[in-house]
């Protein structure tokens, strides 16, 4: 790949659903995203190069930044807007700076996935603890959904809502793995993590260590 520049995960959600929107403007760094806005995420390596990808579709369009991230290993960006042919553009531009197209991208892959129904009120306590969205309530069924790499698991979150009548618990798509927390009544929950499935199956691209590096 040109300048060294490994895409990890690169997607758009094309219409941001109300409880995913909500989450993610409870965590953002940056600009708010509401209700309906597209959203473009990527994950890359090295992650110092987020920077420089992030200054070029600010400075060529007028996406908006949500969270921009350098963990030890990736480098996660974020960015919205009103206007889905914005967030496209801004896509390009960054990609275009890189010499790398949405090809590159890795697909995703399910690392697991857990359905824990009638969830005991002792363990939804733990998870509380650390959720930022929804509570998650005692005695409902709770999805875990594992995903590398991790920034997929926004496109899985965003669908799994469109999908279903659930509540997003936490969401964490930084890292080695990417993790969604949702819950609802089973039937509900399971028809979101088959949607989740969906979506991310869609994804088209390279398999895990073809052309790392080169």
């Amino acid at each position: 790949m040109n300048q060294g520049v490994v895409l990890r995960a690169f997607g758009i959600v094309s219409r941001m659903q109300p409880r995913y929107a909500a989450y993610e403007a409870t965590v953002a760094d940056g600009d708010i995203p509401l209700a309906g806005m597209a959203q473009l995420f990527l994950e890359l390596a090295p992650g110092n190069e987020v920077y420089r990808l992030a200054d070029a579709a600010l400075k060529a369009t007028s996406v908006r930044p949500g969270s921009q991230v350098v963990e030890r290993e990736f480098g996660f960006l974020a960015l919205h807007h009103d206007d889905p042919q914005v967030v496209a553009e801004a896509g390009r531009v960054m990609l275009e700076s890189v010499g790398l197209s949405p090809q590159d991208r890795q697909v995703p892959t399910v690392v697991s996935v857990n359905v824990i129904t009638n969830v005991t009120p002792f363990q939804a306590q733990l998870i509380n603890r650390f959720r930022r969205g929804s509570l998650l309530v005692p005695h409902s069924t709770l999805l875990v959904m594992e995903v590398t790499p991790a920034a997929y698991i926004l496109l899985a979150a965003n669908e799994a809502e469109r999908a279903s009548e659930i509540d997003l618990i936490d969401i964490r798509p930084v890292g080695r793995f990417g993790r969604l927390y949702l819950s609802g009544d089973e039937s509900s929950v399971r028809e979101a993590a088959e949607a989740a499935r969906r979506s991310l199956a869609a994804v088209d691209g390279r398999t895990a260590g073809a052309t790392e590096g080169a």
